[in-house]
């Protein structure tokens, strides 16, 4: 099994592997031709061509990084604003009318707690879903295996460190439930 197919299914794999790196590499090539590119159009064709799934009714605002870029799908009507992260070892997927602040990091990589294998590159990608109607509010972080339930509300630079069920409204670090 390649160390792209131990990734995508949840194994551990060598994230320092030259496959992988090339990937990330010819990612990074296309990112930087959309963060540069002022037409909408031209833009969402980037996208396309690096393999993510969006709609044309959705709009990422550039600048935008990831890691691979075709590890990401988006539904209708979603918003991405500008400055995001998504580090997309793992699949992310993001729902309809989803909206995204500034700043926004997605993490679905893991790397190993011990010094020795986190060195080896021992990684473990989790995948991260945001359903619809989810608002994720600028800076906040989402880490690795986290769910976001519909209509969840995530205040602006929480750090959410565990599922939300849906139409929760969390805040802080770690995100905890302000509803009461």
């Amino acid at each position: 099994m390649s160390e792209l197919e131990k990734m995508l299914n949840g194994s551990v794999y060598n994230c320092q592997c030259k496959a992988l790196e090339k990937l990330r590499e010819e990612a990074s090539i296309l990112l930087r031709h959309f963060n540069n590119e002022p037409n909408s159009d031209l833009r969402h064709e980037i996208l396309v061509n690096l393999g993510i799934k969006v709609p044309l009714d959705s709009c990422i605002i550039p600048p935008l990084d990831m890691s691979y870029g075709n590890h990401l799908s988006i539904g209708n009507q979603s918003y991405i604003n500008s400055g995001a992260l998504i580090l997309d070892n793992g699949l992310v997927n993001i729902g309809s009318h989803v909206m995204i602040g500034p700043r926004v990091q997605i993490y679905t990589a893991s790397h190993a707690l011990d010094a020795d294998r986190r060195i080896a590159g021992d990684e473990v990608a989790k995948p991260v879903t945001i359903n619809d109607k989810a608002w994720i509010g600028g800076g906040a972080i989402i880490l690795p295996g986290v769910t976001i339930g519909e209509g969840a509300v995530i205040g602006a630079g929480s750090v959410v460190t565990k599922d939300v069920a849906s139409y929760d409204r969390v805040a802080g670090n770690p995100a905890r439930s302000i509803i009461k």
